[in-house]
């Protein structure tokens, strides 16, 4: 049987990037077929172990977190098929995004947005809602066009929005409650460049003109650090060139010397001495001056994150997030509360994904981070209640207080959702606690 040639560690100890979630599996695996994947879902089911899969540990929530079987990425990986004319690529669930967008990239293609950073499998970034920024383009999950699908009962469904329709369009954004994804096929367009423009703005003039740097550029996002009025703003629109990337010195100063060398360094003295904090922050808010690189759209949408931290992002429904904004900072600033990060705001279309936090509405994301190691329950719990008394939804890897009731009142959807968890999953195969709270059971 293929299941022999499976990789197995019989115990240890998993922990995500950022170490503030631990697992103890009764036994991990690494399959590298969709075949033993099936095999390994039915034995588990045969032994009375839940399935968990994980990817690369991004996620700040105990989502993957297992007792039972520990399914891990490493050996299925790799493009499975690339169809220019139908302008899709298909890759097995373990596949890296920065492998995905490399690969891409020699091909002349890429995807139409994507997050900030590369390091999590495909199967991971999308099972929560990992996204971008995006005046028309959504969420990674969004330009999926077709998943694999391992069931509890060891079936493979082959899913788009043709074939079983109801079941696609729920698990792209499925938190693994639905199944096992094996493989994601997305849809892709020729490489373009983007033209990128980098620029501190005061935090008044960017909540003055809002509306008008969302509507006029294709992808605007901003960092907004706490004990300032101080941001850096981002624009980036699709450009007819020539290419002109960062310079190899000056890049290296900007995103590895000071967003993470001296940023590192600069969060362990906050984290030391917390008075410290909003000194270092009107520095580090004046550190990085204005510029503009065109280059492919991976080099530009992405950037090295080092600096390990715990972050809480929700998204709000657009028109709310100029209010939400200036509530925040008053938060801060009357509060005490020492913060060393920046916060970070993005938006997205609405999209028609039962639980994407962008359901079925424009929205506006709201990340809030603090340095590993620091204390962030009173931060985290302040943001929070901002958030949810403008109906927030949290972003399903990154830590939050909600659970089942309250997010049924957010998502319009959420009981077609865990409907078809009900027919999926009967006996809650794919189960753990983070699920229980935040679906039910």
């Amino acid at each position: 049987m293929a299941v022999r040639t499976v990789k197995t560690v019989r115990s240890g100890v998993w922990r995500n990037w950022a170490g503030n979630v631990t697992a103890r599996p009764a036994r991990s695996v690494a399959p590298s077929s969709t075949q033993e994947l099936v095999e390994l879902v039915r034995r588990a089911a045969a032994e009375g172990l839940r399935v968990k899969a994980v990817g690369s540990g991004h996620s700040f929530t105990t989502a993957a977190a297992t007792d039972g079987l520990l399914i891990r990425p490493d050996r299925m990986t790799g493009v499975r098929g690339l169809d220019r004319e139908a302008g899709t690529v298909t890759v097995a669930a373990g596949t890296p995004l920065r492998q995905l967008n490399e690969t891409l990239s020699a091909h002349g293609l890429s995807l139409v947005n994507m997050g900030d950073i590369m390091d999590q499998t495909v199967a991971g970034a999308t099972a929560t809602g990992t996204h971008g920024t995006g005046r028309d383009s959504a969420s990674i999950a969004a330009q999926i066009k077709g998943l694999e699908l391992v069931t509890a009962d060891g079936s493979v469904l082959n899913c788009s929005a043709a074939e079983h329709p109801e079941i696609f369009a729920a698990a792209r954004i499925g938190l693994g409650a639905l199944g096992v994804v094996s493989a994601i096929t997305f849809g892709v367009e020729p490489e373009f460049l983007l033209t990128a423009r980098e620029e501190p703005m005061p935090f008044d003039r960017v909540m003055a003109d809002f509306e008008q740097l969302v509507a006029e550029n294709e992808h605007f996002e901003f960092y907004w650090f706490p004990h300032t009025g101080n941001c850096n703003t981002k624009r980036n629109n699709r450009s007819t060139g020539p290419a002109a990337p960062v310079g190899r010195v000056s890049g290296w100063v900007d995103d590895e010397l000071l967003s993470n060398g001296i940023f590192q360094v600069a969060c362990s003295v906050g984290r030391a001495v917390p008075a410290t904090i909003p000194g270092i922050a009107k520095i580090s808010s004046r550190a990085l001056s204005a510029r503009t690189y065109t280059d492919i759209p991976y080099k530009v949408f992405t950037s090295p994150r080092r600096v390990r931290f715990l972050e809480m992002e929700y998204a709000v429904p657009r028109e709310a997030a100029v209010t939400v904004l200036r509530e925040l900072k008053a938060t801060v600033e009357r509060s005490g509360l020492r913060v060393s990060f920046p916060v970070e705001v993005r938006t997205a279309p609405a999209d028609d994904i039962p639980l994407s936090t962008a359901s079925g509405r424009e929205t506006v994301y709201v990340a809030v981070h603090l340095y590993r190691g620091t204390p962030h329950r009173a931060y985290f719990t302040a943001a929070e209640q901002i958030m949810i008394a403008h109906g927030g939804r949290p972003h399903w890897g990154k830590l939050h207080s909600r659970d089942a009731a309250y997010l049924a009142g957010v998502y319009p959807r959420f009981g077609e959702f865990t409907a078809l968890r009900d027919r999926l999953d009967p006996d809650r195969l794919f189960a753990n606690d983070y699920l229980r709270r935040v679906l039910g059971d």
